[in-house]
């Protein structure tokens, strides 16, 4: 397992995240535990959860694996979502925040967390105002750093700026969708990742499970996460497009040419890329575990890379375009 820096700051993370959404729904208690010791004997230390996850029941798995290992873990949950009935229990507010920190340490079972992360962006609370808390909470020590997901770009810099106007903690990383088959944050994130030296935590680096390959272009899936037909990132209308089943074409021609699966090349597709931190691999299973440890170690080669970049990449659009028809060198203007 190699490891890296989460952005700007010096904590360091293996380059593969374990995602514990499945953790006491698809995933048994007793498995779940067992898969994250296999995950740390493996050399990771990167796991990522959060309140809204199975009623919470995700972070008591997770605290009750890490009880006793806590300082080989680095530990990252998030908070925004609705966890409860009253009026205050969805949010960024100060109360809600303060008091989601102490709901999600008593499930820990721990009395910090690395990194806490806001879900996605809040259009009711003022940002002044997330981010002052924030700060508190990592001045009292119930927080060690702090990250977004699921934010737009100019809604990172906007914290960015703040914070550092204000001298409150930065946000050092970013946690977006981000796949073979989701590319969108190539129009704009990737380059503020660049520019702020954000850490970047993709989830989803299989397009949701359409980049391993069990989905046929010619049938519909009647179950499974990608049968239904409820709006968001998780219906076939959003997966099985023939631009998704051409990327996967060439993903199931490498990974046969290689001896790998297409799962492992599409995540290894990710950890050859500078931008990425690391990939949140989220496994229900033992054996989804073990296929997807097995994308780390090997590198894919640089005609392989280059036919996943063009197979996949975003067609080229406005400013972006724009933009390049008049950038030159500087002594080529």
């Amino acid at each position: 397992m190699r490891y890296t820096t989460l952005g700007k700051s010096g904590l360091a993370v293996s380059e593969l995240c374990l995602g514990t959404m499945t953790f006491g729904r698809a995933t048994p208690e007793d498995e779940a535990i067992h898969m994250m010791d296999r995950f740390l004997a493996d050399g990771g230390n990167f796991i990522d959860t959060a309140d809204v996850y199975v009623d919470g029941t995700s972070e008591e798995i997770v605290g009750k694996a890490i009880k006793e290992k806590r300082d080989q873990v680095v530990l990252a949950t998030k908070a925004r979502m609705r966890t409860g009935e009253g009026v205050n229990d969805v949010g960024y507010s100060r109360k809600r925040l303060m008091d989601g920190v102490d709901q999600s340490l008593r499930r820990l079972q721990t009395d910090y967390i690395d990194l806490y992360q806001l879900h996605v962006w809040d259009h009711l609370t003022p940002l002044e105002e997330v981010l002052r808390t924030l700060d508190d909470l990592v001045r009292s020590g119930k927080v060690r750093y702090v990250g977004c997901s699921n934010f737009l770009a100019w809604q990172i810099m906007k914290g960015l700026s703040i914070s550092d106007r204000r001298h409150y903690v930065p946000f050092i990383s970013v946690q977006p969708q981000y796949s073979l088959v989701h590319r969108e944050m190539d129009r704009e994130l990737l380059s503020l990742v660049k520019e702020e030296e954000l850490g970047f935590i993709p989830w989803a680096p299989l397009g949701g499970g359409f980049l391993t390959g069990k989905y046929n272009a010619a049938e519909r899936p009647m179950e499974g996460r990608l049968a239904n037909d409820k709006p968001g990132e998780y219906n076939w209308e959003a997966k099985g497009s023939a631009r998704n089943f051409e990327i996967l074409a060439v993903v199931e021609e490498i990974a046969a040419e290689i001896g790998k699966t297409p799962a492992q090349v599409a995540l290894n597709w990710q950890l050859a890329k500078p931008e990425v931190t690391a990939p949140i691999v989220g496994c229900r299973t033992l054996e989804q575990y073990d296929e997807n440890i097995g994308a780390i170690g090997w590198r894919l080669s640089e005609e392989q890379m280059e036919r996943l970049e063009q197979v996949s990449a975003l067609p080229k659009e406005y400013p972006n375009r724009f933009i390049e028809r008049f950038w030159r060198p500087l002594n080529e203007e």
